[in-house]
Formats: C-alpha cells, sequence, structure tokens
C-alpha cells in the first residue's frame, strides 16, 4: 500500500534540490506500482531480474525500469529489451555482456559504475583502481575503429552508484558518501562515448538525506513509499 502523503511530501523535497527519485518496488504488488505510477512516478527499481520481467509485462510501457541489484551476467539476455538504467555493473566482465546484448537488440543501455564503498562482505563493487582501469579501458576501445569487436559502444556510463554500510554510525556513512561523491568528481568532466559522467546515485531510505547533503543526484527509496518490506 502506498503512503500517498509521504510520497508526495518526498517528491516536493527531492525536486527541489533536483534529486531524481527511484522507487523501489522490489516484493511489492503490480497493484502497488500502478497506484503510485497514477501518482506520476514513472521510475521504479527492481533487484531480482524474474520478478523484473513479470512485472514489465503488466504495467505501462512508459515506466523507466532500473535494476539495481546484483546481475549476473546469464541474466542480462532477459532484461536488454527493456530496462533503462543498470545501477550494479561491477565487473568488466558484466559490462561487456551489456553490450553485447545491447548490439543485440539494437540498444545503447545506459550504465552506473557499482563502487565498493562499505566496509561489508555483502557488499559488491569496484574499488577506486578498477573504476578508473574500466573508464580508461572504455575511452581507449571506443576511440578506435581498428577491433570494433571490442568496442563498448552499447554501452553508455551515465555515472556511480554506491551503497553505504548499515550502521547507526552517521560518520562512517558520511565518509563513505564524501568518497564516492569525490570519485564521481573526478570523472564528471570525462566525456565518454554517447554521455557524460552525469548520475551520482546514492541513498536509500535510512540514509537519503545525509547522501542528498554529500551530492547525490539521484535515491533510490522503497520503504519510506511503500511501507516496510514484508
Amino acid at each position: 500500500m502506498v503512503n500517498e502523503q509521504a510520497y508526495k511530501r518526498l517528491v516536493a523535497e527531492l525536486d527541489a534540490k533536483k534529486v531524481s527519485l527511484v522507487a523501489v518496488s522490489k516484493n511489492k504488488s503490480v497493484e502497488d506500482i500502478k497506484q503510485l505510477y497514477d501518482l506520476g512516478q514513472r521510475d521504479f527499481g527492481e533487484n531480482y531480474v524474474q520478478e523484473l520481467i513479470e512485472k514489465e509485462k503488466l504495467l505501462p510501457k512508459d515506466i523507466r525500469w532500473h535494476f539495481i541489484g546484483h546481475l549476473q551476467s546469464n541474466k542480462v539476455k532477459l532484461i536488454a529489451p527493456f530496462v533503462h538504467l543498470i545501477h550494479s555493473v561491477d565487473s568488466e566482465k558484466l559490462l561487456k555482456e551489456i553490450n553485447k546484448e545491447a548490439k543485440k537488440n539494437n540498444r545503447i543501455i545506459d550504465c552506473l559504475l557499482e563502487v565498493y564503498i562499505a566496509k561489508e562482505e555483502t557488499k559488491f563493487g569496484l574499488n577506486a583502481e578498477e573504476v578508473e582501469d574500466l573508464i580508461t579501458q572504455i575511452l581507449n576501445t571506443n576511440s578506435t575503429n581498428e577491433e570494433p569487436e571490442k568496442s563498448l559502444k552499447n554501452v553508455c556510463i551515465k555515472g556511480l552508484m554506491g551503497m553505504a554500510s548499515f550502521t547507526d554510525n552517521k560518520e562512517i556513512v558520511r565518509k563513505e558518501f564524501r568518497f564516492l561523491k569525490c570519485l564521481f568528481d573526478k570523472y564528471s568532466a570525462v566525456s565518454l562515448q554517447h554521455s557524460t559522467f552525469s548520475i551520482a546515485s546514492m541513498g536509500m531510505s535510512t540514509d537519503y538525506k545525509m547522501a542528498v547533503e554529500e551530492g547525490s543526484n539521484m535515491v533510490r527509496i522503497g520503504s519510506l513509499i511503500f511501507g516496510e518490506r514484508n
């Protein structure tokens, strides 16, 4: 069940700061998503491939579906025809698979590189050196036509995503967000194929205010809108 008043307050708050809202709809019903859609929300985030493809079939086609969970390479083909933005690119192998499936679908798929900012074994992501290596590789392969089979011209790196530690220590969380924003600033002026870095995706229901203070321009929020997870 959507908390309509909470949603409207949140949208007003984020709009004033030019921050995009991705409504995290994993484990939520088609009816709940449609209720939020009818209030004007178009960006929805899902964590599981099978759940996403089932919902995509049943809901309006102008929804912008964001894949925000850990994505296995062998499942990219299932969402490649329609996904709007993949937040969780955490390896060169995965990026190449997305590029391959995007090419098959005659698409350019927007992606975020997921950065490992939390000190938790359950989190995924690239470290700072791996981010630099991957961006350098993209620039190099896309600047030459000598080996087109190695180019990554069917993916567009739009920015970075990170998930902070699950802790009550706000200074740890703030430090992690600040690190990601510094990394984002480093590459935001770098022109990549088709676009430039423009998205710093960090912040969820429990920490989005701090994330916005530290420079996030896209937040992923579920429980504040839909209520606590089942």
